[in-house]
C-alpha cells in the first residue's frame, strides 16, 4: 500500500487527521475487546530494511532527526511493508540533551557521542535552565503531525522520549556504557546534584511529550534503557519517582488542555526487579523485556495494566516456522486481553525483513485462532 505523499511540511495542521481505521492497538492498552493481538516493533523502523538504509546514506544522523520530511518517510517505511498495528515516530532519545545545550553526534561504529559530558556538578550550570520545548524541538513536532497526515489513519502513531534517569546516564556517560559508572558515581557521590538533574529533565520531558500528543501523538513511549544497571533501592530513588512524576504530569496537563487522552506505555529494560512498581507508576501499558515469563507478569501485574513484549529480538534469527512456534508459545503465555506484541528490545541491523514478516503474521494469525477459542 502507497502511504500519502502529498502533504506537504509547509502546510501543516495538527487537526483534520484521517479517520484513524485500525485501532486495535489503542484498545489493547486500554485492555479492550479485540479482534487480533496488536503487534509493533521497537526500531520497526531501522538499518534491517534496505530502504532505511538507501535513505539515509551519506546523511548525518541528527540532521535527518531534524527534517520532518525524513523522519515521516522512514517512519512509514515498515508499513509499506508489514501489517504493523502502529508506527512509531522516528527520532531518537537523544534529541531532549540537545535541547538542553549539549552537544551530541552519531559516529559510525560507535553510536553517539556528547563532547562535553557532564562530570561534576558545576557542569550543571552548562545546561539551560529554561527550555522552550516548544521551539528547540519543534522538528519532532512537525514530523508527528506531517506523518500522521501522510498515514492516512491506516494505524496509530506513537510518540516517545528517553526516560530522565537514562538521559542523565547518557549525558555523563558521554555516550553508551556497559557498567554506567561514571553516571552511577554520581547517584552513590552527588545524590542532591543528581537529584537536580533528574527533575530538569523530567520537566522537559512533560512538556515534550503534551507537545506530541499536540502535535498528533496517539500514544506515547517512556524508555527506561537503563534500568539494568540499577539495583531496586537505586531504582526506587532515582528512576520510579521520576517515571510517575512523568505519567501524571502529561495526564493533567493533556486533560487542561482539553485533549482527549492517550495511553502511556513505560518500558524499563532489565528492570523485572520493579515490575510491582511499574504496574502501579500511572501508566496504561508496562512494556517487558525477554527476561520476563509471561505468565508471571501476569500474575505480578494482578490485571492492573495491559502488557507489551516480548519475545527475544534474536529469535528472528530462527526459521519461520520455529518463528511461529515461538510466538504462539508468547501469546498463550500472554493470553489475548490487555496485551500488545512486541519484541523484548529493539529489531537488529543484521535482521531478514521476511522473518519480521513471519513474526507479524504468526502474532495475527495465532492470536485470531486463540481469539476464535473462546
Amino acid at each position: 500500500m502507497l502511504l500519502n505523499t502529498s502533504v506537504k511540511p509547509d502546510h501543516l495542521n495538527p487537526k483534520d487527521f484521517p479517520e484513524l481505521k485500525n485501532d486495535t492497538f489503542l484498545r489493547a492498552a486500554r485492555g479492550e475487546e479485540i479482534e487480533h493481538i496488536p503487534v509493533w516493533c521497537m526500531r520497526q523502523a531501522g538499518r534491517y530494511l534496505p530502504e532505511f538504509r538507501e535513505s539515509r546514506a551519506g546523511k548525518d544522523f541528527f540532521e535527518t532527526c531534524r527534517s520532518p520530511e525524513a523522519c515521516c518517510e522512514l517512519t512509514l517505511q515498515p508499513l509499506r511493508r508489514f501489517p504493523f498495528d502502529a508506527a512509531i515516530i522516528f527520532s531518537d532519545i537523544l534529541v531532549v540533551p540537545q535541547a538542553m545545550g549539549m552537544e551530541v553526534q552519531m559516529s559510525p561504529g560507535k553510536g553517539p557521542t556528547f563532547s562535553e559530558p557532564l562530570k561534576e556538578p558545576e557542569d550543571l550550570q552548562r545546561l539551560k535552565t529554561k527550555v522552550d520545548v516548544s521551539s528547540e524541538l519543534d522538528y519532532v513536532f512537525k514530523a508527528i503531525t506531517l506523518t500522521r497526515h501522510r498515514i492516512e489513519g491506516k494505524v496509530p502513531l506513537i510518540g516517545f522520549t528517553g526516560a530522565p534517569w537514562t538521559l542523565m546516564s547518557y549525558m555523563i556517560e558521554g555516550g553508551g556504557s556497559t557498567t554506567h559508572s561514571k553516571a552511577k558515581r554520581w547517584l552513590y557521590r552527588y545524590p542532591e546534584a543528581s537529584h537536580k538533574l533528574l527533575s530538569q529533565l523530567t520537566d522537559v520531558i512533560v512538556e515534550y511529550l503534551l507537545g506530541q500528543v499536540k502535535a498528533g501523538a496517539q500514544a506515547l513511549q517512556v524508555f527506561e534503557s537503563h534500568t539494568g544497571c540499577l539495583g531496586p533501592v537505586e531504582f526506587k530513588e532515582f528512576s520510579l519517582p521520576y517515571l510517575r512524576d512523568i505519567a501524571r504530569r502529561v495526564k493533567d496537563k493533556i486533560k487542561e488542555s482539553g485533549l482527549d487522552n492517550v495511553p502511556m506505555i513505560v518500558f524499563a529494560k532489565d528492570g523485572h526487579y520493579g515490575l510491582e512498581d511499574l504496574s502501579e507508576s500511572g501508566y496504561e501499558v508496562v512494556g517487558l523485556d525477554w527476561t520476563i515469563d509471561p505468565r508471571s507478569a501476569r500474575i505480578r501485574t494482578g490485571g492492573k495494566v495491559s502488557l507489551q513484549g516480548n519475545m527475544d529480538p534474536c529469535a528472528l534469527y530462527a526459521t519461520k516456522e520455529r518463528i511461529s512456534e515461538i510466538v504462539k508459545r508468547m501469546l498463550e503465555g500472554f493470553g489475548t486481553k490487555g496485551y500488545i506484541a512486541n519484541l523484548g528490545h529493539g529489531l537488529y541491523p543484521d535482521m531478514d525483513p521476511e522473518n519480521v514478516g513471519a513474526f507479524v503474521e504468526a502474532v495475527h494469525t495465532h492470536s485470531r485462532q486463540l481469539l476464535n477459542r473462546k
